[in-house]
């Protein structure tokens, strides 16, 4: 019996575990991280009229 506790106590903390660290990985990440790739210099179009 206190081994079927502990396993389901372990379960437990181990996916509250892994759903903190998606959680703190999310936030930590840059907001608008895409603005910066699909930002476009000046005559960036124009590369190909040579």
């Amino acid at each position: 019996m206190l081994a079927r506790r502990f396993t389901i106590v372990c379960l437990l903390m181990s996916l509250f575990g892994i759903l903190f660290a998606v959680l703190v990985a999310e936030t930590g990440r840059p907001a608008r991280a895409w603005d910066a790739a699909n930002s476009c210099r000046p005559n960036c179009m124009n590369h190909f009229n040579r």
